[in-house]
């Protein structure tokens, strides 16, 4: 199996590119910065820089991958922004950092897969739960809670554009021991991405547009 992993110098991007080698399956791999390509390619990976913020950059993941058929591609690359605990509104370079790596990066790699994709490929993107506007119970994070609900309506979109060819999901995949779930997460890294790889594989035309927990039970938009 091809897999592609978008975001993968840390966290749980690097666990899946770990899990999936692990397994057998051929990895690609994106990396924001130079020094993490040897990282990735000494577990046996093929790695490359990739920034979602830049456009030029991204446009030239289509050739990159030219003439690979991903089975699965996991678009993790992402930022949390200010913590804040009510409406304090984010200064403009604040948003335009969140909004640009969860959003319009997701946007721009979704157009750049057209012709990457293997037949029923998993395409995933990794949102939050805290982007859900029906099970939402608090304001903290809103400027992080806006993008991961931006996001899942981006995604929804490239279902539909992918209908047919590949089966997209949006996934929460638990409050996970990252740097940005900190320490006292309840998720272990390794445990969060064997989930999602298990709903992945789960995964049938049904679910196309679904926005799931790392389990695969279905969340509220």
């Amino acid at each position: 199996m091809q897999v592609l992993v978008i975001g993968a110098s840390r966290g749980i991007g690097f666990e899946f590119v770990r899990q999936y080698l692990a397994d057998g399956h051929r990895v690609t791999a994106t990396v924001r910065q130079p020094a993490d390509v040897a990282r990735i390619e000494a577990l046996g990976a093929q790695a490359f820089v990739l920034d979602v913020t830049d456009a030029a950059s991204v446009s030239q993941l289509a050739w990159r991958v030219d003439g690979t058929a991903f089975d699965t591609v996991i678009v993790n690359a992402g930022v949390y922004g200010p913590r804040h605990s009510g409406i304090e509104p984010p200064t403009e370079n604040e948003f335009d950092a969140v909004m640009h790596t969860n959003v319009l990066g997701p946007m721009r790699v979704a157009a750049q897969l057209a012709d990457a994709l293997a037949p029923n490929a998993r395409l995933a993107v990794l949102s939050s739960s805290m982007g859900s506007i029906g099970l939402r119970s608090n304001p903290s994070g809103w400027l992080y809670r806006a993008s991961k609900a931006a996001v899942n309506s981006v995604w929804k979109d490239v279902s539909i554009a992918y209908a047919g060819r590949a089966i997209c999901v949006a996934f929460h995949p638990g409050w996970v021991k990252t740097d940005m779930g900190g320490e006292g997460a309840e998720l272990e890294v390794s445990q969060s991405v064997a989930d999602m790889r298990r709903t992945l594989a789960g995964l049938t035309p049904a679910h196309n547009g679904s926005f799931l927990n790392h389990d695969g039970q279905p969340l509220a938009w």
